[in-house]
């Protein structure tokens, strides 16, 4: 099943939620990682939530509320979302759990990139800014490649 998903937006208040739809749909809640640096590099994001609702509009609300986990994360760090609706409860469903299934199996790629277990030989030099910027590209591209099309 092909989803329409919506463009990644910011994700700073209730208020920019307007024109999400009170359609049923899943979306995915992700956090800003590495921030654009120059005018070829691009934004990175880490995708921590994905969920299903019955009413979009309604649910992404609730993500603002005062009884919400996602609350504090949503208003201190750069985080965004995007949704699809999908109004079959199976598809929606089935969808929400693929890309969960999918996302815990690209943790140990995501941790390998991102945190890599090799550390420097004592007495080498510390790597300078820009090899550490040639670095962060470099793992930024091979994660870009573990993510499903069209998400």
């Amino acid at each position: 099943m092909e989803m329409n998903w919506s463009r990644w937006f910011r994700c700073e208040s209730s208020f920019g939620l307007l024109l999400v739809p009170n359609q049923p749909g899943i979306y995915a809640l992700a956090e800003e990682i590495v921030q654009p640096a120059g005018p070829y590099s691009h934004r990175m994001l880490a995708v921590f939530e994905v969920e299903e609702a019955d009413d979009l509009a309604r649910s992404l609300s609730r993500l603002f509320a005062a009884g919400s986990p996602w609350r504090q994360k949503l208003t201190e760090e750069r985080c965004y979302l995007r949704y699809a609706v999908a109004p079959s409860v199976e598809g929606r469903r089935g969808a929400a759990t693929a890309l969960k299934n999918w996302l815990n199996s690209q943790r140990d790629t995501a941790a390998e990139i991102f945190e890599p277990t090799s550390k420097p030989a004592a007495g080498t030099e510390a790597a300078t800014e820009a090899e550490r910027a040639v670095d962060r590209v470099s793992r930024a591209r091979e994660y870009e490649k573990v993510f499903p099309a069209g998400f």
